[in-house]
C-alpha cells in the first residue's frame, strides 16, 4: 500500500466541481446502499450455510438463517461473500455514473505523518474506550463467542472480521457515501455534513450492539471521516478500521483464550 503524499488540489477540485450525483440521486443511493448491505449479508449467510451445512435443504428459511447467523464458519464465509458483493456494487455505481473510482473512492497514496498521527489517535481512542468499558461493565463482543466456539479456523474468523469487514464497510461509508454527500455542499459544510450523517447510519446497521457500543461505534465513524479529510485518501480509514478491529478481536481471544 503506497504511503507517500496525498491528493493534488487540482484533482480534489475538479471533482468537487463535478457532482457525480444528484440531491435526489444521493438519497436513492443511500438506501440503495443501506438495503444492499443487508440483502448482501442475507445472500452471503445462504450461499455459506448451502456450502457448510449438510442438512441445509430440510430446514426451513427462517431456522436456515437463525443457524446459520450463529456459526463461526458461515458467518465467516458470509462476510466475505458480502464484501465481494458490496465491493462490485459500489464500483459499478461509480463506473455506469461515468466517475472515475480512484479519484470518487480516494484511492490515493497518503502522508506517513498524517498516518503516524491518526494511528496515535486511534490507540488514544481505543484505550479511553477500553477503560469507559471496563467501567461501565459492558460486553460488545459477547456476539462473537458462539461464532469462535464454532468456526472451523479461528483464522477464518479473523480474516473476515479484521480483513474483509473493514474494507467493504469502509468503501460504502468513508467511500461512495461520503463522497456523494460531501459533493452536494461547497467547502468544509460539505464534509461536515457527510461524515455526521455517514456515521450515524454506519453505526444504526450494527443491531447487534447495544446503545452503549452504537454510541461509540459514532465516535469511531467521526475519527475514520476525519482520516478521509486530514489524509484526502480511502487507505488510511480502511488501515486504522483493520487496525481497531485487529484490536479488538486480539483482547477478546486474549481474554476468552
Amino acid at each position: 500500500m503506497p504511503i507517500v503524499s496525498s491528493a493534488t488540489d487540482n484533482e480534489m477540485t475538479n471533482h468537487k466541481s463535478t457532482p457525480l450525483f444528484s440531491t435526489f440521486s444521493v438519497i436513492a443511493l443511500m438506501v440503495f446502499m443501506v438495503m444492499g448491505f443487508f440483502i448482501s449479508q442475507l445472500i452471503g449467510v445462504y450461499i455459506a450455510v448451502k456450502l457448510f451445512l449438510p442438512d441445509a435443504d430440510t430446514l426451513s428459511m427462517g431456522t436456515l438463517f437463525y443457524i446459520g447467523s450463529n456459526d463461526g464458519t458461515v458467518v465467516s464465509v458470509s462476510i466475505i461473500i458480502t464484501s465481494l458483493l458490496i465491493t462490485a456494487i459500489t464500483l459499478g455505481i461509480i463506473r455506469i455514473k461515468g466517475g472515475s473510482i480512484s479519484q470518487y473512492l480516494a484511492f490515493r497514496p497518503f502522508s506517513v505523518g498524517i498516518g503516524i498521527g491518526m494511528f496515535a489517535l486511534l490507540l488514544l481512542f481505543a484505550i479511553a474506550s477500553q477503560a469507559v468499558t471496563y467501567w461501565v461493565e459492558a460486553t460488545p463482543l459477547i456476539f462473537v463467542d458462539p461464532l469462535y466456539q464454532s468456526v472451523s479456523s479461528v483464522w477464518l474468523l479473523i480474516f473476515a472480521m479484521v480483513i474483509a469487514a473493514p474494507v467493504y464497510e469502509e468503501l460504502v461509508f468513508r467511500g461512495i457515501l461520503w463522497s456523494a454527500i460531501s459533493e452536494q455542499f461547497a467547502g468544509s459544510r460539505g464534509t461536515i455534513v457527510a461524515s455526521v450523517i455517514t456515521s450515524l447510519i454506519f453505526a444504526l446497521i450494527h443491531i447487534q450492539y447495544g446503545w452503549y457500543e452504537i454510541s461509540t461505534i459514532v465516535l469511531l465513524a467521526l475519527l475514520f471521516c476525519y482520516a478521509r479529510i486530514k489524509s484526502g485518501s480511502l487507505w488510511l480509514p480502511i488501515l486504522l478500521h483493520i487496525i481497531n478491529n485487529g484490536i479488538a478481536m486480539w483482547l477478546y481471544i486474549s481474554q476468552v483464550g
